[in-house]
């Protein structure tokens, strides 16, 4: 079977631009790794420019979709990494665990093939769900079952810290989570084609027409008007640092 994201990639770096703030924060945790393995890398939107890079990526139209000066890149996926033991200063994977076919074996690889770190962005399914799953609450019934629970990482690394991510209200990483104060975004087809949430949904026309109509008569906005004025906001993602030494 194809990758998801053969199937959604077309153009998904145009709204998936790595957003500098969250940058930061996993290139902090990366500490003085010198080399970087990135495991379901994507488009490498998060690589680090000041260390030496290795990408491993299954989707053929995401590896198309990576810049020229980007690391080396290999096609393969989490579970059967190409690399000897101990390969890399530090591993990292962002935003893709959930995508995983196996999640203990593709952890085991990672640590397998790091040093001294593994580093994961991930959603936890435990945190309350932002405001969309009140009109399309399917996507906590597609969450639930493959978002690994924060414990897994816990139990399975136990040297670990979990850092809180938040998501500034113009964030130009176009995951899932990232409109959560720009609500009329969900409305724009191409912004839907670039999250993988959304190719496993079924039709959600009649609740797109619903956050449509409260949008034009203000319901929205009085609903959700505590959040309109936040900077940033807490809806569940989190950086797992794991301590390998």
């Amino acid at each position: 079977m194809k990758p998801l994201y053969d199937k959604i990639g077309v153009n998904y770096s145009s709204h998936r631009r790595p957003d500098d703030r969250i940058a930061a924060q996993i290139h902090a945790a990366l500490g003085d790794a010198e080399t970087v393995l990135n495991v379901g890398a994507g488009t490498g939107a998060y690589e680090p420019s000041d260390r030496i890079v290795t990408a491993v990526e299954p989707s053929t139209e995401m590896i198309s979709q990576r810049p020229g000066n980007a690391g080396k890149v290999y096609q393969g996926v989490a579970e059967d990494l190409p690399f000897s033991n101990n390969s890399f200063d530090t591993a990292m994977a962002v935003l893709t665990v959930h995508h995983w076919s196996d999640v203990p074996k593709g952890l085991e690889e990672m640590r397998r093939v790091a040093t001294h770190r593994v580093v994961i962005l991930t959603f936890d399914p435990a945190a309350p769900y932002f405001w969309l799953a009140d009109y399309i609450p399917e996507i906590i019934d597609l969450d639930q079952p493959i978002m690994p629970a924060i414990g897994t990482f816990e139990r399975f690394f136990q040297r670990t810290e979990v850092q809180v991510v938040p998501v500034p209200h113009d964030c130009t990483d176009g995951f899932l989570g990232a409109y959560w104060r720009r609500p009329e975004a969900y409305l724009d087809s191409s912004v839907r084609a670039a999250i993988s949430t959304f190719a496993k949904l079924d039709d959600i026309s009649p609740a797109l027409e619903r956050l449509e109509k409260d949008l034009q008569t203000g319901v929205w906005a009085k609903r959700y008007a505590d959040i309109q004025m936040l900077e940033q906001l807490d809806i569940g993602y989190r950086l797992v640092v794991a301590d390998l030494t």
